[in-house]
């Protein structure tokens, strides 16, 4: 597994430790790692993969709300290093190979509700970088019996994760009044806990499932409004709501673009815009209704945890 060290990674090594030895694939090993479960990018590049049944790609450069980033870093991380760890998949004896890309590789805004076959067009340096790696890993010849799963998660929630819900949960903790509530919007969350439930059905799937590309999202679609009353109700805390008009909001946050401001236009698209993403794909290969965790059950359990903190 690379990226085990992660939010998502040591999310889904609890969930399935029960159930798979893993193995790490990292850029460095810790002196505590021992050397058998784990393998570092540069002994792969000279040798073949380890005796493993599944490869699951979950490292990654993410998105840079700051804008800091080099392109090539972006292609570096999520492009090169995927091409490389699944030539040596198809390379091994391992038969399924899990890449955790990103529902940017398809869109960057929507409209209406994002499905799997939606023309990719990103926009952006990281959702171009994970097209691109999508595109390599669907144009190698797949042998019989391998199994390729590129799953497209949306924003990923869950208890210790941060982000742009903390930047939310800080307005409400420290009484701050809310200033975006003039907007009306309707955004797709994935519970780590759904995230990490999906890898382990396609991991014990035995060839059931077919390869290809799956979106990921919780049943539910919330609003920034919703979220806001959710922290309400954890924080037992009121918070005052200014409707300001949105026009004014965005012209606020141009100037984190260029100073140090709590919103950046960035950061405002992913709070107060609308996407929408269908998992009508996943739960129907998988012969489901719905997914073991509600968006909302999900969510209170993400703020929950910045309390402790």
């Amino acid at each position: 597994m690379s990226g085990y060290r992660g939010f998502a990674g040591t999310n889904l090594m609890a969930y399935t430790k029960e159930k798979w030895y893993v193995t790490g694939l990292t850029r460095r090993r810790e002196s505590h790692e021992e050397p058998t479960s784990v393998i570092t990018w540069d002994e792969l590049a000279n040798s073949a993969l380890p005796q493993v049944e599944a490869v699951v790609h979950l490292a990654g450069k993410a998105h840079d709300m700051k804008n800091t980033s080099a392109p090539a870093a972006y292609f570096e991380a999520n492009t090169y290093l995927t091409q490389q760890l699944f030539d040596r998949f198809l390379q091994s004896d391992a038969k399924y190979f899990i890449y955790c890309s990103s529902v940017k590789a398809a869109a960057d805004e929507v409209t209406g509700i994002l499905t799997e076959e939606s023309a990719p067009n990103p926009k952006t340096v990281y959702g171009k970088s994970k097209q691109m790696a999508e595109a390599y890993l669907q144009q190698q010849l797949l042998p019989n019996g391998k199994y390729l799963y590129i799953l497209r998660p949306c924003m990923i929630h869950g208890p210790g994760n941060k982000g742009n819900l903390n930047l939310l949960y800080g307005f409400v903790k420290r009484g701050i009044p809310y200033p975006l509530s003039a907007f009306e919007n309707r955004r797709s969350f994935l519970s780590v806990e759904n995230l990490s439930f999906i890898i382990q059905q396609l991991l014990e799937s035995n060839g059931r499932i077919p390869s290809g590309v799956y979106n990921l999202a919780d049943d539910e679609s919330l609003s920034t409004n919703d979220l806001i009353h959710i922290m309400e109700e954890v924080t037992g805390k009121h918070i005052r709501k200014w409707h300001i008009k949105p026009s004014l909001i965005r012209n606020m946050a141009r100037i984190g673009d260029f100073i140090r401001f709590p919103l950046n236009t960035d950061r405002l698209q992913k709070l107060t815009s609308s996407y929408e993403v269908s998992n009508k794909k996943i739960k129907h290969v998988l012969g489901l209704d719905r997914l073991p965790t509600d968006a909302r059950s999900g969510l209170t359990a993400t703020i929950r945890s910045f309390q402790s903190e």
